[in-house]
Parts: structure tokens; C-alpha cells; sequence
């Protein structure tokens, strides 16, 4: 078991951080859309973490930053970029082939679920309580609120997909729990990045080869570039700083309520970039998410259930 400890209530930096990271990831939806038009999705996918390799490891010479060279290390970034990417990965691509995206979106969401359970039993520092489950119970209604209930109409279809979809999700969860031993390692976060998304790129590389014979595709126009660059160096290699930076601080239950925001973040850019129209379901659901993120984090119901349980003494 794992005995770091980590805070139980994220502070404002990390909140922010948390935010900063569900506005990238939901950028994410926007370079894959320009991509996937030219390009099949293990090429996008292995693209986007061999570059993220490349701008990672430009970024720790820059800073000075140690990139380990040891066996343990090697080690425990092939078993993260295993869990956190590569399994994850293909997983909810072969389910999304078969099922609508939102309804994947919705069954993704139970990541911090299967996080709380995960972490409940491989830790010693994040314990699952009511408020932790209530709370994630809560966000969960909002995704499935603010992207369309209506999906969930299909939920008895293609069994096997959306059990793919949930392995998906529980593999977040002990990636989460696994990532929490390069704080103890001594590997600070950009090293840790790096070290993931290059185990990465070899665990995907075999993979493009076989399903999408790159050498046999049309050479990809500048949009679709800069889109992949933008996916690699925003959404995944910054974006793989920030997780680690969190997860050593916070613990994987705390990082991976990213879930959540990130259709948030996807909506408002939609709003604020394409000039999509916010709808009464997108209102109701990022209330609920506020809401469960709120009693995720404890403090504002400790502060309201305080002078309560005070009045009634006499």
C-alpha cells in the first residue's frame, strides 16, 4: 500500500490547475475533429504522444530538470504509459466504433467512481466516505444531465462496448493509484510526462503499424499538422505536467474529477469559439457538476453543517 500523504481538499492552486487541465483536455475535442478527418485513429493517437515526447524532453533540458535513467523508473513509465494510455486508449476507441459518443462520454464519467473505489482499497490516505461518493454520484448526474439523458436509452446495446468503456474507466483509476510512486521516487512532473508518453509511443507504435499502415496514407494537409502539434504539446504534454503536479499533492481520486469538467470546458469553448447555443440541460448539468465537486471537496458543507449541529446543543 501506498503511505504518502496527500490533501484530502484540494487547495485554490490545485482547483486551478484542475480547471487549467479540463480547459486543455477539452481542446482536445476540437484538434482530434480537424485530424481524424485525414487520419485514422492510432496514427492520431501514437502522433500525439511521440511528439508530446519530443516537446517534453526539449522542455526538462530547458529547465535543467533530471530525466531518470533507471531500471524502477524505465519501469514504472512503461507500467503508467500501459495503464494510462495505451490500455485506456484502445479501449474506448473499439467501444466508441460501436456505441454513440455520448453514451461513451457518460460511461467515462464513472472514472471517479471506480478512483474512489480503487483508491479505497490500495491506499491508506484515500478512504472512500459518504460525502466522497455522495458527491461523485452527483457529478456523475450532471455529465449525464448536460450531455443528453436521452443516450442512456441505449444502454442495454452493444453490452460488450460499453464494458470496454467501463474497463476504460477503472484502468484511470489504478493509473492513478500507480502514478502516485513517482512522488515518491523523487521524479518531479515533467520528468514523469515525459517518461509516460514515451513508454507510450512504444507501447502504440506496433499497433499503428499493424491497424493503419501509415505508409500508405496521403501526406496530411497544415491544418491537420498544426492540429496534431496542438493536441501533442497542449492537451497532452502540458496537460501531463499538470496531472502529475496534482496527483503527487492531491491524490488520484482528487485528479481524476477532471472527468467532469472536462464536457464543461468542451461546451464552453464550443460556445465561445463556434458560437453554439447553451441549452437549459447544459445549465442543469454543470450545476449539478459544481455541486458534487463542492461535496467532493468538503469544506463548504463542513462550513454550513458546523453552526447546524452547534445550534442544537444547548
Amino acid at each position: 500500500m501506498n503511505k504518502q500523504s496527500i490533501n484530502q481538499s484540494m487547495t485554490p492552486y490545485e482547483w486551478g490547475l484542475l480547471i487549467t487541465l479540463s480547459i486543455l483536455w477539452g481542446g482536445s475535442f476540437f484538434f482530434q475533429e480537424v485530424a481524424v478527418r485525414e487520419l485514422p485513429t492510432f496514427t492520431i493517437v501514437f502522433s500525439r504522444v511521440a511528439l508530446a515526447a519530443v516537446i517534453l524532453f526539449l522542455v526538462a533540458r530547458l529547465m535543467g530538470t533530471v530525466i531518470p535513467l533507471s531500471l524502477e523508473a524505465w519501469l514504472a513509465f512503461f507500467g503508467m504509459g500501459l495503464l494510462n494510455n495505451v490500455i485506456p486508449f484502445t479501449l474506448i476507441v473499439w467501444g466508441q466504433t460501436q456505441i454513440a459518443s455520448g453514451l461513451a462520454s457518460i460511461l467515462n464519467a464513472t472514472t471517479p467512481l471506480f478512483a474512489v473505489l480503487v483508491t479505497h482499497f490500495l491506499t491508506t490516505d484515500e478512504k472512500a466516505t459518504g460525502l466522497k461518493i455522495l458527491g461523485v454520484v452527483i457529478g456523475f448526474f450532471g455529465v449525464a444531465v448536460m450531455i443528453g439523458a436521452d443516450l442512456l436509452g441505449g444502454l442495454g446495446d452493444n453490452l460488450f462496448a460499453q464494458l470496454a468503456i467501463l474497463s476504460a474507466a477503472l484502468t484511470y483509476g489504478f493509473a492513478g493509484v500507480f502514478g502516485r510512486r513517482f512522488k515518491r521516487m523523487g521524479v518531479p512532473p515533467v520528468s514523469a510526462a515525459f517518461g509516460q508518453v514515451t513508454a507510450s509511443s512504444v507501447w502504440l507504435f506496433p499497433l499503428m503499424m499493424i491497424s493503419d499502415k501509415p505508409w500508405t496514407l496521403s501526406i496530411p494537409s497544415t491544418s491537420t499538422i498544426a492540429a496534431l502539434v496542438a493536441l501533442a504539446g497542449f492537451s497532452t504534454a502540458l496537460a501531463y505536467i499538470m496531472v502529475f503536479r496534482i496527483l503527487a499533492s492531491a491524490g488520484a481520486t482528487n485528479v481524476l474529477l477532471v472527468t467532469f469538467l472536462v464536457p464543461v470546458s468542451a461546451i464552453l469553448l464550443g460556445i465561445l469559439v463556434l458560437g453554439e447555443v447553451l441549452e437549459t440541460k447544459h445549465f442543469v448539468g454543470m450545476l449539478l457538476i459544481g455541486a458534487g465537486l463542492a461535496v467532493i471537496d468538503g469544506r463548504l458543507v463542513k462550513k454550513f453543517s458546523t453552526p447546524l449541529m452547534g445550534s442544537r446543543n444547548p
